[in-house]
């Protein structure tokens, strides 16, 4: 159909097109009786529904009957067609499967799509294609081309797939992405292991702009710093007039510096893209992991938790040094007697063996050291872990997953079909665990768990309150060691001094140990940020089951007579360990009885 100057004058007169106008052209071109046309046009009036369709969907709706093909009515594709050759530009029924969705939507927004009610529909180097349902309002073309430094055609379509494909289009894509990102952050299962030992470079992970470089500095000397000065833990905390960063070193929280509120939101957003996490979600907590190599070199863990606060989110990073991770026994603090002692109980084929202790004393420091330790060539170790705090190519790890009723019990119940020879169990919570971990020690496995008690004998008890019958605590568990962390003095400054009688005492609590003659005390230096301490070391209250303690483990034990034979047959408590380390100058007695539990318990005993 012909293109009339008449009609065409008449239609582009206020650029985006009016019911009115489109009545009065379809009207004066033959299509639309004059009746009809004033009968839309009261309908609409009537509905209200101007503003919400296109004009054309509105004539189509109606349903009239095409003046110039009696007997037809005059569809939505017709209509289109006559306004494009109004217009003087290409009709085009848009094809899907004929675009390239991917390259299209790079072009533009689709909030700058929506605005001007355009879709694009093919993009090469040298031309952009977008279809418009308002072939008369061209202004953003003209801006759209100076944007873009690329020709702008455009072709006439029905609004209805305009609309349609502009929320499926940019829909999909938006997806596509998304699925994309999660697959880099662990969001699906498969990848989720897959990509467990990513190592980010620092400085060199993703793409970054010129406006985040800034960022990427800071995150990087953030993370190096925390690895020279010995940190366990970075805290980021948002705060209303400024961000804090603290470091936990040696136990105890150290500021470090101040973030202006919007570039700690940067960085936090930068450690959420490092870690794999869902950067768009601030509301929920979120876990993630980095691996990450230090200025020495070393590959380095770094396990990330976030949480929402009222200021922002809080991001906690906790650092899985190796060399800090995995010790020797003498590095961990045994005495020679307590590393014998040790050794004897873990170098069995089977049973099961428990390292107790609060939250943060170094339980899985141990419990590392130690399968290092009996992890050879000739042995298959299996763990499961809530979560994975470090990834060691010596053992089979796995993580708890609740979300898919993966839980400690369901791990060891298929590690038990895994033809293991060591497990470690990350925790044992509940009878579940319990029983399958006596299970697994039954059937000719060494078992190394940890549980949550003060001391060692409490840790009997304990498994007896979860409801594992005594006669298979009897036959199963080897041994138990609680333990706690104490700061060492530095090397550097600290110096020789008298010990006082009643701190002795205070820390001895009845044993005859002799007041040593010298003793150490902190002084404070560069080296230790003048607090006097610089690392820590563990003391340690070993439990090694005799025949004489398994027959004492009843359904109804006396905790306070099985730790007096305890006692009796040679476990030295925590405060006797912790007086040998202030005897040989490597801590105060302030500072061990911080850590210590309180006297009654001891008396318990």
């Amino acid at each position: 159909m012909a293109a009339s100057p008449q009609i065409a004058s008449m239609l582009g007169r206020r650029g985006r097109l009016g019911l009115d106008d489109l009545l009065a052209a379809l009207v004066v071109d033959g299509y639309v009786l004059a009746e009809d046309a004033k009968r839309v046009r009261m309908g609409a009036r009537a509905g209200r529904s101007t503003v919400e369709l296109h004009p054309l969907v509105l004539i189509a709706n109606a349903k009239l009957d095409n003046q110039r093909e009696p007997g037809r009515p005059l569809r939505l594709e017709a209509l289109t067609e006559w306004l494009a050759a109004q217009a003087g530009l290409a009709y085009l029924k848009i094809d899907p499967m004929k675009i390239n969705v991917g390259a299209v939507t790079q072009v533009v927004s689709h909030a700058y799509a929506q605005r001007h009610r355009i879709l694009p529909v093919a993009a090469s180097p040298g031309e952009v294609t977008f279809a418009t349902s308002e072939p008369f309002d061209d202004a953003w073309a003209t801006d759209l081309s100076h944007m873009l430094r690329r020709d702008v055609k455009r072709v006439v379509a029905s609004p209805l797939d305009i609309n349609r494909y502009l929320q499926e289009f940019y829909g999909v894509q938006r997806s596509i992405q998304l699925a994309q990102d999660a697959k880099g952050q662990g969001g699906y299962d498969s990848a989720a292991l897959l990509n467990f030992e990513q190592l980010v470079e620092l400085g060199k992970a993703g793409e970054v702009g010129a406006d985040d470089r800034h960022v990427v500095h800071i995150v990087d000397w953030l993370l190096q710093y925390a690895f020279e000065q010995r940190a366990s833990d970075i805290h980021l905390e948002p705060r209303r007039e400024a961000g804090l960063m603290r470091f936990r070193i040696d136990g105890v929280m150290h500021k470090v510096f101040e973030l202006p509120p919007p570039v700690m939101t940067a960085v936090t957003a930068r450690i959420k893209i490092l870690s794999r996490m869902d950067v768009a979600e601030k509301r929920r907590p979120q876990d993630g992991r980095i691996k990450t190599r230090s200025a020495a070199g070393r590959e380095v863990e770094l396990r990330i938790s976030t949480m929402p606060t009222a200021f922002g989110e809080k991001v906690v990073m906790r650092i899985f040094d190796p060399d800090i991770v995995a010790k020797d026994f003498a590095q961990l603090g045994f005495s020679a007697e307590e590393n014998m002692l040790w050794r004897a109980m873990v170098e069995q084929p089977h049973g099961i063996v428990l390292v107790t202790g609060p939250t943060g004393s170094g339980k899985t420091t141990t419990l590392y050291s130690t399968l290092k330790h009996l992890a050879t060539p000739a042995i298959n170790v299996c763990t499961v872990e809530d979560p994975i705090e470090m990834v060691s190519p010596e053992f089979n790890q796995m993580q708890v997953q609740s979300a898919i009723d993966l839980d400690f019990a369901a791990g060891v119940r298929t590690l038990l079909r895994q033809d293991p020879d060591i497990i470690m169990v990350g925790e044992i919570r509940d009878l579940e665990t319990a029983q399958m971990a006596v299970q697994a020690s039954l059937t000719g496995h060494l078992v190394l768990s940890t549980l949550h008690t003060n001391d060692a004998p409490s840790a009997v008890t304990r498994l007896l309150d979860l409801g594992v019958p005594h006669y298979l605590i009897q036959s199963t568990l080897t041994g138990v060691v609680a333990q706690r962390l104490v700061r060492t003095l530095c090397p550097h400054c600290k110096q020789e001094t008298e010990q006082d009688p009643h701190a002795w005492a205070a820390l001895t609590h009845g044993w005859a140990l002799p007041v040593p003659a010298k003793v150490c005390r902190p002084v404070g230096c560069l080296e230790c940020r003048h607090t006097g301490f610089l690392g820590r070391t563990g003391i340690y209250e070993m439990l090694r089951l005799t025949p004489r303690l398994r027959g004492l483990i009843a359904a109804s034990l006396d905790l306070g007579s099985f730790g007096d034979a305890a006692l009796a047959g040679g476990m030295r408590p925590l405060r006797i360990s912790a007086a040998e380390q202030v005897a040989r100058g490597l801590t105060t007695v302030q500072e061990v009885l911080t850590v210590l539990p309180a006297i009654d318990a001891a008396d318990n005993l």
